[in-house]
């Protein structure tokens, strides 16, 4: 019996071979199936570093990893470094990581944004770096303050809108709990067989603590009337509705503490103003007052977004339409703020 191969061994023509025979067993896109391979290595080589113990792998490919509660692809990876081994210095209770005040928060965040970016400089970086050199690897990194884009060289190149490069985005101003440990496996070891791919065990924020975050950032861009970030930002919207479908957003819901702690932390550190010019409130958003439904201009951004999201094929053919998205964010904003009532 021939010894299964690393996938990284292949030749170039081996590896498009297998993307492509994935491709058509699993109906996804091959350059996606080939990005999720430098995904799962990514999180591997960081979660078996030193710092494990204090990052939380979070955000929208957590749920379709870990969770499976997302049937769509999520491209990039998002952690956090606690926020207690961050700014020890400037936290007198590690059971409260919580500014005691609007100037303190200003302070903490301050401190958060300049150590951040050396700790990513001074550590992630030369530890991914010596990754890529000792298993010889065909990628690159280039860091951007908090931000580390991992560049490969793609085998399989897509429509443009997927860009062969894994950002590994970094945040520290809270301490990511709760969270759980799983293990992360490749998209392509279920379309292919006799290949050696990239595993991964990190620490995993809780499904429900994802909802709230994403539910508050929606909240705020209805307020608000745009999304900081760029595009590619109506993921949140189809992936709060698929966590309602899997049943995350009842228990989440249900966690009365876990939507003050998240309202709270976003109060602190998530300051965001509406169009008005009026500070929004988070804990009076997860009290009663959501909205997860846009209006004008940004309901027609948004729309426009979803459409590129869908035609890059960062969702299933069948996806859910735009219109019936909305609809069903509007039953789930109704139901959120009947919940307290």
């Amino acid at each position: 019996m021939t010894p299964p191969t690393s996938y990284f061994d292949l030749t170039k023509k081996d590896k498009i071979d297998a993307l492509e025979a994935a491709a058509s067993n699993l109906g996804r896109p091959a350059d996606l199936l080939e990005k999720d391979i430098w995904v799962v290595w990514a999180l591997n080589a960081l979660f078996e570093s030193e710092w494990r113990d204090h990052l939380v792998f979070k955000g929208g490919t957590s749920l379709s990893k870990v969770y499976q509660a997302i049937d769509r692809f999520s491209e990039d990876v998002d952690v956090t470094y606690d926020i207690r081994h961050i700014i020890p210095d400037l936290i007198p209770d590690p059971e409260s990581p919580y500014p005691p005040s609007r100037s303190q928060a200003k302070k903490w965040t301050e401190a958060v944004r300049e150590r951040l970016s050396a700790w990513i400089e001074t550590n992630v970086v030369p530890l991914l770096k010596t990754s890529i050199h000792n298993e010889n690897l065909p990628a690159s990194l280039r860091q951007e303050n908090d931000i580390v884009y991992l560049d490969y060289e793609a085998v399989r190149g897509g429509n443009g809108y997927v860009r062969p490069a894994v950002l590994l985005e970094f945040g520290a101003r809270s301490t990511g709990e709760p969270t759980e440990c799983h293990k992360v496996k490749c998209d392509l070891v279920e379309g292919v067989e006799g290949l050696i791919l990239p595993t991964a065990h990190p620490r995993v924020m809780a499904a429900e603590r994802t909802f709230w975050e994403k539910a508050t950032a929606v909240h705020a861009y209805c307020l608000r009337g745009a999304f900081r970030g760029g595009d590619r930002y109506a993921r949140h919207w189809y992936d709060l509705d698929c966590l309602d479908q899997v049943g995350v957003a009842q228990r989440a819901f249900d966690d009365r503490g876990l939507a003050n702690a998240v309202a709270e932390h976003k109060q602190h550190f998530f300051r965001e103003t509406d169009t008005a010019g009026e500070v929004i409130d988070y804990a009076t958003a997860v009290a009663g007052t959501l909205c997860l439904v846009p209006a004008g201009e940004p309901l027609e951004a948004l729309r426009q977004d979803y459409q590129k999201t869908t035609d890059a094929g960062l969702l299933r053919p069948d996806a859910i339409g735009f219109d019936g998205l909305m609809e069903k964010l509007a039953d789930l904003q109704n139901r959120a703020n009947e919940m307290v009532k």
